[in-house]
């Protein structure tokens, strides 16, 4: 109970933003048909979301995250960060890591959406 089960990307680009999270991470996108907004359903490796068109501007790089930041947990932090890259995302956090724990980082999306990476490491230091 109380799990986070369900989450939320907002974009201008809707496309840009599909064709960026499939090409990195694999995940499927179905249009959802009768809603009044173009919306689409996400499936993300067994945790469900969805996608819509940003209701208002984007917020400014230099403002922070006003909203919970997803991360996404990977087999290995530098080849997925590589993919981030090379399909249009950017650094926001670099790697860091969690003492004994993981390796972490953070990235923009091609929206300037905020997301982190995880890879578990016991040895990370």
């Amino acid at each position: 109970m109380n799990r986070i089960v369900y989450f939320e990307i907002q974009a201008n680009d809707i496309q840009k933003c599909i064709d960026f999270y499939s090409n990195v991470f694999g995940w499927s996108f179905i249009r959802q048909e009768g809603l009044p907004i173009e919306y689409y359903r996400i499936n993300a490796s067994g945790m469900e979301g969805g996608m819509f068109k940003r209701p208002a501007d984007t917020p400014p790089l230099n403002c922070g995250t006003n909203a919970f930041t997803c991360t996404m947990q990977v087999e290995n932090f530098d080849k997925t960060a590589s993919k981030i890259t090379k399909n249009g995302g950017v650094v926001a956090m670099p790697k860091f890591a969690i003492l004994g724990m993981s390796w972490q980082g953070y990235f923009l999306d091609t929206d300037n959406n905020v997301f982190g990476i995880f890879e578990a490491d016991p040895n990370a230091q």
